[in-house]
């Protein structure tokens, strides 16, 4: 992945948060999977980025309060530890 990122500030309405406009070049390996990603979820391009740092977040945070970050079984099991965050 290119780590080119370019970021601009623009205005919003007064019930509109400010935004930060991105520029981000990635490959197309990984364009495709996030407009796979986007269809099978129903979101945009644009929402699955944003939940996927919130998803990061939580991991950052679990592991820097030494818990584990993974996918559990419906039993509550870990099944998948996902480390190299």
């Amino acid at each position: 992945m290119n780590q080119a990122l370019k970021t601009t500030t623009r205005g919003s309405p007064k019930n509109e948060k400010e935004k930060v406009r991105l520029s981000l070049d990635i490959s197309p390996e990984l364009n495709k999977l996030l407009e796979q990603l986007a269809d099978w979820t129903g979101a945009t391009k644009s929402e699955v980025l944003r939940k996927a740092i919130a998803l990061m977040e939580v991991a950052v945070e679990a592991k820097r309060q030494g818990k584990k970050f993974g996918i559990a079984e419906r039993d509550q099991q870990l099944s998948t530890e996902i480390i190299g965050l």
